[in-house]
Parts: C-alpha cells; sequence; structure tokens
C-alpha cells in the first residue's frame, strides 16, 4: 500500500503556493472501498489537487516521457505517480499495473483527456473526449467492492506561464504528435480552485460480466460516458 508521503508532500506544496482549495460533495467519496480517481486535467497541480481534497495518497498515471526524463523521473515517482508505457505497450501495461495497485489497497487516478488540454490549453470549464483505457481497466480488473469516482477541477483564479519549447519532450517520447512543435509549454498554476466530487460509479460483478463478445463495446462506452458527462455537469455547475 503507498505511503502517505505523497499526500503530505503535496499539502505542503499548495499550502507553499497559496493555492486555495474548496471541496464540495465529500460525502460522495466511497469508504473501504476500491477506488479508481477520473478527473479532467489542465495542470501539473491536478495529482496533488485530487490527493488534498480527497484527503488520500493516489497511484497517478503519468505520460511516458515523465518516466524517461531524469530527474522529473525521481520527482513523479515520490509523487505516488507512474508513467505509462510507450505507444505499443501502453493499453496492457496500464491494466497490468492498475491491477497490481488495486489489489494492494492503492487508490488510482487518471485523466483521460491524456496531454492534450495542458499543451493546448483549454478553459477551466472545458472538457476535451475521454479515452477508454481507464474503463477496460475497471471492467476486466475483477476486483469486489469497485467504485470509480468523477471528480472535477475547476479553477477560479490561476496564473498560465510558458515553460519549454514542446519539441523538447518528443526527443524523450517521439511517439506523441502534440510534442512535435516548437510552441512553448503552457503551465497552470492554480491560485483558487474548486474540487468537486461526483456520484461514485459502483463496478459490480454483474457490470464487468459486460466485457465479453459483443457486450464489451457497449460496457466500454457506458463507463466512459458517465464519467466525462458527470465531471461536465460538475464543471458547468461550478460548486
Amino acid at each position: 500500500m503507498v505511503s502517505n508521503r505523497p499526500l503530505n508532500l503535496s499539502q505542503g506544496f499548495l499550502q507553499a503556493l497559496g493555492t486555495k482549495v474548496f471541496i464540495y460533495f465529500e460525502n460522495r467519496i466511497p469508504q473501504d472501498a476500491a477506488v479508481v480517481v477520473v478527473s479532467n486535467h489542465r495542470s501539473f497541480m491536478d495529482p496533488m489537487m485530487l490527493m488534498v481534497g480527497l484527503k488520500h495518497p493516489l497511484r497517478t498515471a503519468c505520460h511516458h516521457y515523465m518516466g524517461e526524463v531524469p530527474l522529473l523521473r525521481e520527482v513523479v515517482t515520490f509523487l505516488g505517480c507512474f508513467p505509462l508505457a510507450n505507444e505499443s505497450k501502453r493499453g496492457t501495461s496500464f491494466v497490468r499495473q492498475g491491477k497490481k495497485f488495486l489489489n494492494a489497497n492503492d487508490w488510482l487516478a487518471v485523466f483521460p483527456e491524456g496531454a492534450q488540454p495542458m499543451v493546448n490549453l483549454t478553459t477551466p470549464r472545458e472538457i476535451k473526449p475521454f479515452q477508454p483505457g481507464f474503463a477496460h481497466l475497471l471492467l476486466r480488473s475483477q476486483i469486489p467492492n469497485l467504485a470509480v469516482l468523477p471528480v472535477a477541477i475547476l479553477s477560479e483564479q490561476e496564473q498560465v506561464t510558458s515553460t519549454i519549447p514542446l519539441k523538447f519532450l518528443h526527443w524523450f517520447d517521439p511517439s506523441e504528435n502534440l510534442f512535435d512543435q516548437w510552441t512553448l509549454h503552457p503551465m497552470v498554476i492554480y491560485e483558487r480552485a474548486n474540487l468537486l466530487i461526483g456520484r461514485p460509479y459502483w463496478v459490480t460483478p454483474k457490470i464487468q460480466k459486460q466485457y465479453r463478445g459483443k457486450q464489451t463495446k457497449k460496457g466500454i462506452l457506458e463507463l466512459t460516458d458517465y464519467c466525462q458527462e458527470e465531471i461536465q455537469t460538475l464543471l458547468k455547475t461550478g460548486y
């Protein structure tokens, strides 16, 4: 089981930045369950925001290049993140790693939009289409008492700065088309943000049985759409 170190570091980091976080619907957080947290993604601060809001350490799936850059690899690992495999092995590797963490009673966090909204920065209430990788994990895991928890991160006040050219990251992950440009990578720093907890979706054995034959695509779409629509509704509501 992951230690509380990532949570403690996250609390200290947000406090040092002076970031104010307001949590809504805390009563929806599952208790005594295996949990996969699904959230929108605009900032490097998002894993820390989730841990502080949920008051729970997380194993967060992060971009492949983060595991290839010296020093950055150590930092993200220290915060409980695990870099995804390269594109050719990403799906099977994610499911295998995810099941291992859930079986160890760790909570997982995933950002199904991928890197798109961080590179081509979206507005605080906008989300990009969700990729269904997390749904495959949930339906294949065969883990009892499993819940997926949609969480919306809504920035109310932030600073946006520019960092390194994206082309530098392409050297570490040539498979990522988003990095094949010289545009500067934007970086969002939250000053004030709301964390809105959605209604959990309980993945029962009956639902997991949908991951078979002709029912597979239907089960994946239902779970992916539920999370995207729940987060979109929370972002529109705002509180």
